[in-house]
């Protein structure tokens, strides 16, 4: 029996949490509890599963997940599910690299050989963006996503022409392109911005609304024949469950670090399959992370693309690559990375740097969302 026998949590730069599970017979999983800007209070829960499972049977990684969600009483929400994303991670690591398989093996094999990706190209400048796509194209990308505005108001119709525009540039490079409007447009003007875009046909419009206005959601998705993407805030199935009840949604984007690990991710992939819903992991993370996104869509029917964040503008200190001992696994070529086809989560992490990066950044205060004012001093959303 392969007992759990040591957790660690490791805050490292750029504004990642991995997790180290060690067993009694020597076998090491890592996983990430990523909650940007809320590391600490991650920290805090990751402290009281060790207090709770130190001695559990690593194999049993469904009983663990129960009583991490379940045994607490209070359930849900960004940091819990975080904290049990990071621990599940680990497990199904371990798991695979017990049975020497990877981990799509054990969700019941490949339905495909490769994932599509895509990348990260701004939008809060104007002037990013055509250079960025540029850039994403000459790595190999064959689809980009970019915010749809920069920071906005409740009623600014000044942003719509130049918004439209910079998708259109963006297409006319022969790119796919998700445009993510990041719950900050508002009612009034994400109904015609959604208009105005479904000329360009963008893969498709993120958060068009804040994630709490659900029945708001499925009103625009009546008005609009783009499609409509959420998921990176909601947090378990639960939370998805009237979006897909009500027809809100037309790609689910819950993310392996928030949403509970690859055991709720891929529950949320079959509910999502029922309503004819895809699913496009939100990623913006590290690469424990983004290989566990990729371990799920190997072996999920419904699985469309994945976020990738190499390079991403937060990717300050350290970026995808930095952590993994042979980056080569996360080449593209075409707009897909190959299955990853070592045991586990197929991928090597370079534990003597995550030490040293953790105990260079314990005395730098964790990463911080900004925040946004209006020209009247009014709170925006980021």
């Amino acid at each position: 029996m392969s007992v759990i026998a040591k957790i660690e949590a490791f805050r490292v730069p750029p504004r990642w949490l991995f997790i180290r599970i060690e067993t009694s017979d020597g076998i090491v999983g890592w996983g990430e509890a990523t909650l940007e800007g809320h590391t600490e209070a991650v920290e805090g829960v990751v402290q009281e599963f060790k207090d709770r499972f130190l001695g559990w049977n690593a194999d049993n990684i469904e009983d663990i997940w129960q009583n991490a969600y379940r045994g607490g009483f209070y359930r849900g929400g960004p940091v819990l599910m975080s904290a049990i994303s990071g621990i599940d991670i680990a497990l199904w690591d371990i798991k695979g690299k017990k049975l020497g398989v990877p981990i799509w093996q054990l969700l019941g094999g490949k339905v495909r050989n490769k994932i599509r990706v895509y990348g990260w190209i701004g939008g809060d400048e104007a002037k990013d963006v055509v250079e960025g796509a540029i850039r994403r194209k000459s790595q190999g990308f064959t689809a980009v996503k970019m915010n749809a505005t920069e920071s906005i108001g409740w009623l600014d119709p000044s942003c719509l022409a130049s918004s439209v525009a910079r998708v259109a540039q963006v297409r006319e490079l022969g790119l796919d392109v998700g445009v993510d409007f990041h719950g900050r447009v508002h009612k009034a003007i994400a109904k015609q911005l959604a208009k105005l875009l479904e000329p360009h046909q963008p893969l498709f419009i993120e958060e068009p609304l804040l994630p709490t206005q659900f029945k708001e959601i499925a009103d625009l998705a009546k008005l609009t024949s783009c499609p409509i993407a959420a998921g990176e805030r909601l947090y378990t199935r639960h939370d998805f469950r009237p979006y897909f009840e009500l027809g809100a949604l037309d790609i689910a984007q819950p993310d392996v670090s928030h949403c509970g690990g690859i055991s709720e991710l891929r529950r949320i992939a079959s509910l999502a399959e029922v309503y004819d819903v895809a699913v496009a992991p939100h990623c913006p993370l590290g690469p424990i992370a983004f290989a566990a996104c990729m371990q799920v869509g190997i072996a999920t029917p419904n699985f469309a693309i994945q976020e990738m964040s190499w390079e991403i503008h937060y990717n300050q200190g350290a970026d995808l690559l930095t952590y993994v001992a042979d980056p080569a696994v996360f080449n593209i070529k075409d707009g897909y990375i190959e299955a990853l086809e070592a045991p586990g989560l197929g991928i090597e992490v370079n534990e003597q740097l995550i030490r040293e990066a953790a105990a260079k950044y314990k005395t730098e205060k964790a990463w911080r969302n900004h925040t946004w004012r209006g020209d009247d001093g009014c709170l925006r959303e980021w």
